[in-house]
């Protein structure tokens, strides 16, 4: 029988919470995605994520960048150019990532192919 008191509630597990909330948000993974590979200029990062809007990006790797995860660069130039790279936080995510993915493929198939 499932347990429905209120002390049962609480105990939602802090850290995945924190993780979903941060994770969770529109286009965060596919900006982790895009740097898993390697240190990005801003607009390069726009155009490997088709749909997302600067202000939006901008957004979302502020965040990540306050999260710990994602480091700005500053390329002096001429021209002036700013990259985004992984912390080692960051970059420690590879492995779960990579298991998240596995498990799309194994169970998600039939959502993604519709999206096709």
């Amino acid at each position: 029988m499932a347990d429905h008191s209120e002390e049962a509630c609480k105990r939602v597990d802090v850290s995945i919470t924190r993780v979903f909330e941060l994770l969770g948000k529109r286009w965060t993974g596919p900006i982790i995605s895009v740097l898993m590979e390697r240190a990005v200029y801003f607009a390069e990062l726009r155009r490997a994520i088709p749909g997302i809007s600067e202000r939006m990006l901008s957004d979302r790797l502020t965040e990540l960048g306050t999260a710990g995860l994602v480091v700005r660069e500053v390329d002096e130039g001429p021209p002036l150019r700013v990259a985004y790279r992984l912390t080692a936080a960051g970059a420690a995510m590879e492995p779960a990532l990579k298991e998240l993915s596995l498990w799309a493929e194994s169970y998600l198939r039939e959502s993604a192919e519709k999206g096709c």
